[in-house]
């Protein structure tokens, strides 16, 4: 059952989760969307951000498809059994081996091919956030 909330405080801070073993990556990408305004957290393992999703919520994800314990295929198909709004976008550098239908298929929103333009992931997200305003997710208990 969806409970409707007259006020919200999750969708006040616009809040990004980047999954990827690749610490250099993660400090890019940490500093980017934070000089744009963009609360980050970082995870360098799917357990890890399973983990941390399991205390906090977030609407945009971006996931690594190759990471050391479990692939973001997996790890997205486990964030969509809990939550099927959030916009969640893959990122690999081995766009032969993982294809854009295996993504969609597991839930991802869209997929980018490392090396990604830093300013094509923020408008990513700004489109994600806006369709996440548009929605009025903040107001019913999905987050």
């Amino acid at each position: 059952m969806i409970e409707y909330r007259e006020e919200s405080t999750t969708m006040n801070t616009k809040k990004i989760l980047v999954v990827d073993d690749e610490v250099t990556i993660l400090e890019i990408m940490t500093e980017f969307f934070a000089m744009k305004g963009y609360m980050v957290s970082t995870a360098k393992t799917a357990e890890e951000a399973l983990r941390i999703l399991g205390r906090e919520a977030f609407m945009v994800m971006f996931l690594d498809l190759k990471l050391p314990d479990m692939n973001g295929i997996e790890l997205c198909k486990r964030i969509r059994r809990d939550n099927l709004i959030a916009v969640i976008y893959a990122i690999t550098g081995f766009a032969s081996f993982y294809n854009l239908m295996d993504c969609r298929a597991a839930g991802f929103d869209d997929f980018f091919v490392k090396p990604v333009d830093m300013n094509r992931l923020l408008k990513a997200a700004d489109d994600a956030f806006e369709k996440i305003d548009r929605w009025k997710v903040e107001r019913y208990d999905l987050v």
